[in-house]
């Protein structure tokens, strides 16, 4: 399981979401609401190191979404 989808099952308390949505789908319209994606995008930052702006939430819609920023942006401080 990805990182982002176990931070979804710590989010919401059910693993069944987690795994039935899909990587491409979007989060809000599946029925996440907007408190939790913030709490989503708090939890990426906390538990991966990586900052995301206001501006990066923006394109943020989906599991893969969120998987290749965090490894891009993991990948370029790795490389600093």
């Amino acid at each position: 399981m990805s990182t982002i989808r176990e931070l979804l099952v710590e989010l919401t308390g059910t693993a069944e979401y987690a795994d039935a949505i899909g990587d491409d789908v979007d989060l809000a319209a599946s029925g996440i609401d907007s408190g939790d994606l913030v709490r989503l995008v708090l939890l990426v930052e906390q538990r991966t190191g990586v900052e995301i702006t206001a501006e990066d939430m923006e394109k943020l819609h989906t599991i893969a979404d969120f998987e290749r920023f965090v490894e891009e942006r993991s990948v370029a401080a790795g490389g600093a």
